[in-house]
């Protein structure tokens, strides 16, 4: 039942959607794909276009740490210990990043939610501040080929820690955890599966026709 109500929800939200001026790139985005599916550099393009901030939860810690917030010094002191920091750490992190002026037009998430309890919260979170996600756009990769992209990337880097058995850890860490996140946004009807083959720019161009910039 819980479904199905997030489900009329997002059909609401897309119908209003439709009816806004394109140009106004009012876009809450969630960028999902695994390992070496060019998420990164994908985001970096849409960024440019629309002109929204590209949020990595990565990005955000560091950020955190070297200003010394609040939540940076709670997050490093759980990392001295060697853990892994809360997810409610993470959460309100982001929640101070999304609602900065340059975000009040959209955003675009990356490498966070990485499973369904962070989605969940994450749809909470965004619920409070009175917003919702208008998209979430997965990435798919062959596995085959993500693990022949990070082999050509940590030649060029002269990187000998991606070797074929950790990244297919990676990808299965991936399938286990937040390959169900791409469920769970199609349970409420805005995910749009990306075929992550060919070069950047042909990626670049099915992600175009989807956000219509």
């Amino acid at each position: 039942m819980k479904s199905f109500f997030r489900f009329l929800k997002q059909l609401l939200k897309l119908n209003n959607n439709r009816n806004e001026n394109i140009n106004e790139h009012n876009m809450r985005i969630v960028l999902l794909g695994a390992p070496g599916s060019g998420k990164g550099t994908q985001a970096k393009l849409i960024v440019k276009e629309l002109n929204i901030p590209h949020i990595s939860t990565g990005d955000l810690l560091r950020g955190a740490i070297a200003a010394k917030t609040a939540l940076g010094l709670a997050a490093k002191e759980v990392m001295d210990k060697g853990n892994l920091v809360s997810d409610e750490i993470v959460l309100g992190m982001l929640k101070d990043r999304i609602t900065q002026a340059d975000a009040t037009n959209g955003f675009i998430l990356d490498g966070f939610p990485r499973n369904v309890t962070q989605a969940e919260m994450l749809e909470t979170l965004l619920s409070e501040l009175e917003m919702s996600l208008d998209h979430a756009l997965l990435i798919e990769v062959d596995p085959d080929e993500v693990v022949a992209r990070i082999a050509k990337r940590a030649e060029i880097e002269g990187r000998t820690d991606d070797t074929e058995a950790v990244v297919r850890n990676r990808l299965n860490v991936y399938k286990e955890q937040t390959a169900p996140v791409g469920d769970f946004y199609k349970e409420q009807g805005i995910v749009t599966e990306i075929l992550g083959k060919g070069s950047i720019e042909d990626v670049q161009h099915r992600i175009q026709a989807v956000l219509r910039f």
